[in-house]
C-alpha cells in the first residue's frame, strides 16, 4: 500500500492544526484581559447597561467585577487604571470631567441617545404653577426651599448648587439634598402619596417616567442643556483599554443602547426587586437577536465563536 495517501494526509492535517492554532492565539486575549472592572455610580440606568455588558462577558469566559464609586473617585479610577469601563458618562452634564480626564481615558462610543436629565415635578405641581425654574422660588415655602438631588459629588448636584451660589432664578438661601437615587425617589414617593410640593432631578430612562406623573421643568438650558437636558450616555475606557483588549474593546463598540430597553430593565430592577444581572439575562432571553450585532466579530476568552457560546449560556 502506497504511503503518499498517508503523507499527505498528514501534511494536510498539520497544517490544518497549524491554523487552527495561529487563528486561536490570534483571537485569544492578554491573560490580563480575562478580569474586566466596571464603575457604577449607583445609577440603576447604568447598573442596567452594567448588567447587560457583564452578563455577555460572564458568558464569553471573562471574570467581572463592578465597583460602586461616585462620579468623581470614578473618572480617578479610570485614569490610574483600577476601573476599566464606565457605561455612565452622562453629556453634557460631566463635561467638566471629560475636559478634566481627556487625556487620561478613551472615549469608546455614544451607548444612548433621546436622554432626558433635568429638575422634574408631579403634575399636580406642574398645573398648580411650576413649569419652569423661574417659577420655582413663587413656591419657596411649599418647598422648604429644598431641591432633591442624587448621590453627593455627582455634577447634576454641582450645577443646582452653581445656581443657588450664584442667585439665579432667586434661589439663594435653597438648599441641594444630597442623596443616593433610592433615597431621593423614595422621598418622592411619600410626598406624591401626600400631595407634596417636592422638585427633583429627573430622567429618562428611568421607571419614574412610568411609576409618577411627572412633568419636566422648561428654563434650565443652560445648566443642563436644550430639551429639557437632551443627553447622550458614552462609554468610557481607560487610556488604550481597547488596544491591549482587543475583544471586550470590539464588545463594548458594538453595544448600543434604547430608552425602551433600558425602562424595562430597570423596572425589574426597582419594581421586582432583580438584580441589574438578573434583570438584564431574562430582558436578553426575550429579545435574542439584539446578540446579533453586540457580538459580531467577538470571541469567547480562549478565541471562540462569541454568539454560540452566549446563547448557549443563556439557553436560546
Amino acid at each position: 500500500m502506497s504511503t503518499l495517501p498517508y503523507l499527505t494526509c498528514l501534511k494536510m492535517g498539520s497544517l490544518t492544526t497549524l491554523l487552527m492554532a495561529s487563528s486561536f492565539s490570534y483571537a485569544q486575549e492578554p491573560s490580563q484581559c480575562q478580569t474586566v472592572t466596571f464603575s457604577d455610580p449607583g445609577w440603576t440606568d447604568i447598573g442596567a447597561t452594567n448588567g447587560l455588558t457583564t452578563t455577555i462577558l460572564d458568558a464569553l469566559g471573562y471574570q467581572t467585577n463592578v465597583l460602586l464609586l461616585g462620579v468623581p473617585i470614578g473618572f480617578e479610577s479610570l485614569k490610574s487604571g483600577e476601573v476599566d469601563l464606565f457605561m455612565g458618562n452622562w453629556m453634557p452634564a460631566q463635561t467638566g470631567f471629560i475636559d478634566k480626564y481627556k487625556s487620561d481615558i478613551d472615549v469608546v462610543r455614544t451607548n444612548l441617545e433621546g436622554v432626558k436629565f433635568t429638575l422634574a415635578v408631579p403634575e399636580y405641581v406642574y398645573n398648580a404653577g411650576v413649569k419652569d425654574f423661574a417659577d420655582l422660588n413663587k413656591f419657596s415655602s411649599e418647598f422648604r426651599k429644598r431641591i432633591y438631588g442624587i448621590e453627593a459629588g455627582a455634577p447634576a448636584n454641582q450645577n443646582i448648587q452653581k445656581m443657588i451660589d450664584t442667585n439665579d432664578f432667586d434661589l439663594a438661601g435653597w438648599k441641594v439634598v444630597e442623596s443616593g437615587e433610592q433615597a431621593m425617589l423614595s422621598q418622592v414617593n411619600r410626598s406624591v402619596r401626600r400631595e407634596q410640593f417636592i422638585v427633583f432631578l429627573g430622567w429618562e430612562p428611568h421607571p419614574m417616567n412610568v411609576s409618577f406623573d411627572l412633568k419636566y421643568l422648561s428654563g434650565g438650558d443652560e445648566y443642563f442643556g436644550p430639551n429639557y437636558g437632551g443627553a447622550t450616555i458614552h462609554t468610557l475606557s481607560r487610556k488604550g483599554y481597547s488596544q491591549e483588549c482587543r475583544n471586550v474593546g470590539r464588545l463594548v463598540q458594538n453595544l448600543q443602547f434604547s430608552l425602551a430597553m433600558e425602562n424595562e430593565i430597570i423596572d425589574g430592577i426597582l419594581n421586582q426587586s432583580q438584580t441589574g444581572a438578573v434583570a438584564a439575562k431574562a430582558w436578553l432571553q426575550e429579545n435574542p437577536d439584539a446578540l446579533d450585532e453586540w457580538l459580531e466579530g467577538v470571541t469567547t476568552f480562549d478565541g471562540k465563536p462569541g454568539l454560540v457560546a452566549v446563547r448557549s449560556a443563556l439557553s436560546l
